[in-house]
């Protein structure tokens, strides 16, 4: 099972509102819990060698509830423009966001940068994996909407971008 088809089933599990979701093959061990309202939703994944086709095992479902978002330092007053005419980058996985490839380096976009498809705008570290997240459309970057080393959820919204 490779790193996309894990960050599929997360994306699945956090739609579906299971609380708790259960993977069990001969090689791989993967348990997924999303938390209450009060608390972060919460994702653990062992791996062993290698991995087979995927077997659910149990799934315990509870009412839907929409994941909780936490604002970060950097939002400002809600809307201080008509932010709905920007396209929203939002983080594919949890994990924590580093908007430099390293300490000594710059980062990656600033606030007013020209990005096309495929540029790379930060880096998510999940489980000692770092993730390169790459924008899928073209445009200004407007607004960073988190801080550089600051965790991060699923969905969460990271970039707000101008495609104009």
């Amino acid at each position: 099972m490779d790193l996309k088809e894990i960050q599929n089933l997360i994306k699945f599990v956090a739609k579906s509102g299971a609380s708790e979701v259960k993977l069990e093959m001969d090689d791989i061990k993967i348990t997924i819990k999303t938390a209450s309202d009060e608390s972060k939703e919460t994702t653990i994944v062992q791996h062993l060698p290698v991995s087979n086709p995927v077997t659910p095992q149990t799934v315990t479902p509870v009412k839907a509830t929409p994941p909780a978002t936490t604002p970060t330092a950097t939002e400002s007053s809600p809307a201080s423009e008509d932010d709905s005419k920007y396209l929203t980058i939002k983080s594919p996985i949890i994990g924590t966001l580093y908007r430099k490839p390293s300490p000594d380096k710059p980062t990656f976009v600033e606030v007013g940068d020209t990005i096309k498809e495929g540029d790379v705008l930060c880096i998510i570290e999940a489980m000692k994996l770092f993730n390169e997240i790459e924008s899928e459309i073209s445009g200004k970057v407007v607004k960073v909407l988190v801080d550089d080393s600051s965790p991060v959820e699923f969905d969460q919204p990271l970039f707000l971008i101008d495609p104009s």
